[in-house]
C-alpha cells in the first residue's frame, strides 16, 4: 500500500472560509456603517436594506476580491505565505478561480435588494476588484494605482453607499468629502500592509510601495498620507460649526503622531503593530466625524 496522501479534490470548507478572509470584511462593513450614521437617519423599516448592505461590503463583495487577489497572487503566496489555502493545495485545482466566480455573481444577487445607488456601488467595487488582481490590468503591480483603487473599496466607496441607500439618493457634498478624504488616508494603511509581502513582490515585479521606495521612505510616505487628511478633516468639521468632533479628531491625530514615531524606528517590524493600534485610532475617527455628518446634530 501506498503511503502517499492523494491530494483533495474538492476544497475543504474551512480553507474555503480562510479564502474569504473574514479578518478583512471589518474595514468596509465599518465603512458602511459610517455611511449609515451620518445620514442621520433610524433602520425603521429598512433593516432588510442594512442587513443587505453590511452582507454585501463584508462577507459578498469585500470577500470576492480576497479570493480574486489569493488566486491571481497564488505564486507570490507561495513565496511570502505558502500556508495559505491556494498554495497550500487545501483549495486544489482551479476552485480559487471559481469561488471567485460564484462569489461575483452572489453579491451581485444580494445587491439588487440595495436599489439603484446600492446595486451600482456594488458593480464598481466588484469591477475594482477584479482589475486589482486579474490581467491585463492588474492595478496591483503599481502601489500608487492599486493602493487608490484597494483605499476607495474599503473605505470611500462603502461610506457613500451606505448613505446613499438610507437616503435613496445621492449623498451630499459633506458626505462624500469626508468619504474621500479617509479613503485617501487608508493608501497609508494600504502601503503599510504591502510590507508583509515585500521578497515576494520584489521578486515577482510588482512594484508596491515599499518595493518602490525602500521599506523606510514607504513608511514615512505612509504616515503622511494618513496624517494629512485627518488634518484637513479637523479644519472642515470646525468651519461647519463641530467643535467638539473635531477636537475628538486632533486628539486621536497627536496619538497617532506618537505611535507613528514608534512605526518609523522599525517600519518592517511595527507595521502590524500600527495597524493594531494606529489604524484603530484612524477609523474611530471616522465614526467621530460620521456622527458629526448627521444632520440632526
Amino acid at each position: 500500500m501506498s503511503d502517499v496522501t492523494a491530494a483533495p479534490r474538492y476544497p475543504q470548507p474551512s480553507a474555503m472560509l480562510e479564502l474569504l478572509k473574514p479578518v478583512t470584511w471589518f474595514a468596509p462593513i465599518w465603512a458602511f456603517s459610517c455611511g449609515i450614521v451620518s445620514t442621520g437617519l433610524g433602520g425603521e423599516g429598512r433593516w432588510h436594506i442594512v442587513i443587505a448592505g453590511l452582507l454585501v461590503a463584508g462577507p459578498l463583495v469585500c470577500g470576492t476580491s480576497q479570493a480574486i487577489n489569493d488566486w491571481y497572487d497564488r505564486h507570490v503566496d507561495a513565496i511570502n505565505e505558502p500556508h495559505r489555502p491556494i498554495p497550500s493545495g487545501r483549495i486544489p485545482g482551479e476552485w480559487g478561480f471559481w469561488i471567485a466566480c460564484l462569489w461575483t455573481c452572489v453579491s451581485l444577487a444580494v445587491a439588487t435588494i440595495l436599489g439603484p445607488w446600492g446595486f451600482a456601488a456594488t458593480v464598481l467595487g466588484l469591477v475594482l476588484a477584479w482589475m486589482y488582481s486579474a490581467p491585463p490590468f492588474r492595478l496591483k503591480r503599481d502601489g500608487w494605482l492599486g493602493g487608490t483603487a484597494c483605499a476607495a473599496c474599503y473605505e470611500g466607496l462603502p461610506w457613500i453607499t451606505g448613505a446613499a441607500v438610507m437616503s435613496a439618493g445621492a449623498p451630499d457634498g459633506r458626505v462624500l468629502a469626508m468619504a474621500g478624504l479617509y479613503s485617501f488616508g487608508a493608501i497609508g494603511i494600504m502601503t503599510l500592509n504591502d510590507f508583509k509581502a515585500v521578497e515576494g513582490d520584489r521578486r515577482t515585479g510588482i512594484l508596491s510601495l515599499p518595493v518602490r521606495y525602500g521599506e523606510d521612505r514607504a513608511a514615512m510616505l505612509a504616515c503622511l498620507l494618513m496624517a494629512a487628511p485627518q488634518v484637513v478633516v479637523v479644519a472642515l468639521l470646525l468651519v461647519w460649526g463641530a467643535p467638539w468632533h473635531a477636537a475628538a479628531i486632533a486628539l486621536s491625530l497627536l496619538a497617532q503622531l506618537v505611535l507613528m514615531k514608534k512605526l518609523l524606528a522599525d517600519p518592517k517590524a511595527k507595521a502590524p503593530w500600527y495597524n493594531g493600534t494606529g489604524t484603530t485610532l484612524y477609523v474611530l475617527g471616522m465614526l467621530v466625524t460620521a456622527f458629526a455628518l448627521r444632520p440632526d446634530l
